[in-house]
């Protein structure tokens, strides 16, 4: 069966489907198939097929229309025969189009998205399916009114013929996700010469901030923002996944999403993990219309898996009054991500906001049952042209030498350190500094069972939302980072043990020279998943490194630019790839030798990420795109005059 609609459902038409729904619901679920297009997509929910009922309905303004294809789903019945994730764009009809954009369907899955004018609109979610018992309903929202081409001909008898039953599903399709449907979303989104293999990537679609680290009944669970709707950021829930070692990953089900109808109707945003009395507890912040407020879920099991929403959200009405937060054009205040912690009977939280003409500030609350929020004071207020205008994910961590507080600025993860007062409850900062120089955005920490405070973050993409699309999958967590205080109050990190069992095949050098008249091959090392470790003679040299992502004719190459003499490390990503979708820019931090004159780099190449750590005191995080699959050369060069390395090990990493 066919139902097209040129108009929004009316009350009349509602009412006649109430007196047909039984039937036509029997019909589908004995295995029968019905196509619903433009206006009677919204059939689906008002016959409960459907949970979440569409909210854009309307006109297109466009000369043409067009459907963008979800890499997950290129293999569904309902594409046979299209060669690309953008077929032919047609003139735009008058009749209504339906599409879930601010919200996310419950039930069904979404093929397709929207183009408008050849340009995309992957917000725009307008071609969706349904499983009901044995028979198929599938939702068209735009582009069939009229027939005018090949590709809108071909997709009305793909639907047509699907719903009727022709055609097998691929795997990827079936909501809720599991396990089964991210493995397969896993498989239909290799992207096997940039998705990296070792850094933790969603499924499919995007991936943005960590949230709601912790390890609980000794298993570590990772949380992070997850837009089920495609590689871009939008009606995010939160993403869950497991590891017993920090190193393997096992996906598990969609932990929190969104409630059309309440305080998080546009995204369950960023949040943190609290151990209330042993009952597993989130806070995090709800976005709703013009508003971002705290809310709290708790667990209903020690698995993580089930979360039930705190009656009482959002946790305030409003954003308090006494606080002269900046607004913007989307928020009535910039007001988001949370950090709790408990002082004897009493929990604190700070929350990431601006201050109109100070800058970026973490507010800092006081409750006494993790509900009921009085505002306190800044905990701590920045400078808008140092670090911001707005800070976002705000953390503070307390060690025996003393507070360190992080927070996101847009550009960089700033941190302060000093002292923090108990009876003020203000910090008192004696130094900043940047936790990272590229790409690592928005960490979260945790304090696992071993006592070490374990950090990640993300790992933000470098090429754009249309590569990015094309990929199919979007953002990776960093590497786990142990994070600590050294005793003058600077900022310490570390990697965690387990990530050794990533090694393989173990390449060591020891005391030799890099020539500067020449290449420097590494003899049978090459690829794109490894870790190096070198420590280099540093006094009276000038520029050396290490050249990554090689192509034997050097097409592809990523320079790592040690300079001593300038103080600075770059990676120069001018001939990394030779794609345009790409940055290119160079990424630099500042580096220092160790007191007895060496200088020592490991590093981490994943594949497109690449992590750098110096001296444990500076790290520097980013991203590459090369397009070749031969681009695994390394080596090594000098500049200037010959250097001294004393040690090199180059480890081939597991990419299972």
């Amino acid at each position: 069966m066919w139902w097209h609609q040129q108009s929004a459902l009316d009350e009349s038409t509602r009412a006649t489907l109430d007196d047909v729904a039984d039937a036509l619901l029997d019909y589908v679920a004995d295995g029968g198939g019905l196509l619903l297009s433009h206006g009677a997509v919204a059939a689906a929910s008002a016959l409960g097929i459907e949970s979440h009922e569409p909210d854009a309905v309307e006109t297109i303004a466009g000369e043409e229309t067009g459907f963008l294809l979800r890499r997950p789903y290129v293999d569904h019945p309902v594409f046979d025969g299209f060669e690309t994730l953008r077929p032919e764009s047609a003139p735009t009809g008058d009749a209504i189009t339906v599409h879930y954009e601010s919200h996310y369907p419950h039930d069904a899955d979404v093929l397709a998205a929207c183009r408008t004018d050849g340009e995309d609109e992957p917000a725009r979610k307008s071609v969706l399916c349904w499983s009901v018992d044995d028979g198929h309903v599938v939702g068209v929202g735009h582009g069939l009114d009229t027939i005018a081409t090949d590709v809108q001909q071909t997709l009305l008898d793909n639907c047509l013929a699907y719903a009727a039953g022709n055609g097998e599903d691929p795997q990827t399709v079936g909501r809720p996700k599991g396990r089964a449907e991210f493995e397969a979303f896993r498989e239909a989104v290799p992207d096997a010469n940039h998705r990296p293999a070792y850094h933790f990537t969603p499924p499919a679609n995007w991936l943005n901030d960590p949230n709601g680290l912790v390890q609980w009944d000794g298993m570590y669970h990772l949380f992070y923002q997850y837009n089920p709707a495609g590689p871009f950021h939008d009606t995010i829930h939160w993403g869950h996944a497991v590891s017993e070692d920090l190193v393997n990953w096992t996906d598990e089900p969609i932990a929190i999403a969104p409630d059309p109808d309440g305080p998080d109707s546009v995204g369950v945003w960023s949040g943190c993990f609290v151990d209330d009395g042993g009952t597993p507890t989130v806070m995090y912040t709800g976005g709703a219309g013009t508003n971002q407020l705290p809310c709290l879920a708790r667990a209903t099991d020690d698995s993580l898996r089930n979360w039930r929403k705190s009656d009482e959200n959002p946790l305030l009405e409003s954003i308090p009054e006494e606080i002269d937060v900046l607004h913007s054009i989307d928020w009535h205040g910039e007001f988001r991500d949370h950090c709790v912690w408990q002082e004897g009977e009493k929990w604190y939280q700070v929350i990431g906001s601006g201050l109109n003409g100070q800058g970026g500030a973490a507010l800092l609350f006081e409750s006494s049952d993790l509900v009921e929020w009085e505002y306190c004071h800044p905990l701590l207020t920045g400078n808008w042209r140092k670090t911001g205008p707005i800070w976002e994910c705000p953390e503070l961590l307390q060690f025996e030498e003393g507070a360190l507080l992080h927070v996101s600025d847009y550009s960089k993860v700033a941190y302060f350190t000093g002292e923090y007062d108990e009876e003020a409850h203000r910090l008192r900062p004696n130094d900043d500094g940047v936790l990272d120089h590229g790409v690592f955005y928005a960490p979260q920490s945790f304090e696992d069972d071993a006592g070490r405070t374990v950090m990640f973050g993300w790992l933000k993409e470098d090429r754009d939302q249309e590569a990015q699309w094309d990929a199919g999958w979007s953002g990776a967590m960093s590497l786990p980072r142990v994070v600590s205080l050294t005793d003058d109050g600077t900022p310490q990190l570390s990697l965690p043990t387990e990530l050794e069992t990533l090694r393989e095949t173990h390449h060591s050098f020891r005391d030799f020279t890099i020539s500067s008249d020449g290449s420097n091959p590494l003899p049978d090392v090459a690829g794109d998943t490894l870790e190096v470790k070198m420590t280099v003679d540093a006094e009276d040299v000038g520029e050396f490194g290490l050249v990554l992502r090689e192509t034997p004719d050097s097409e592809e190459r990523t320079v790592v630019r040690c300079s001593i003499r300038h103080r600075s490390l770059i990676v120069d990503r001018s001939q990394s790839s030779t794609s345009d979708a790409v940055a290119d820019s160079p990424e630099s931090m500042p580096i220092a030798l160790e007191k007895d004159g060496t200088f020592s780099l490991h590093l981490f190449l994943d594949r497109s990420v690449i992590e750098l750590f110096t001296n444990d005191a500076q790290a520097l995080t980013t991203r590459i795109y090369p397009t070749r699959r031969d681009s695994t050369g390394i080596s090594l060069y000098a500049k200037d005059c010959d250097v001294t390395v004393k040690s090199l090990d180059v480890w081939d990493l597991s990419s299972d």
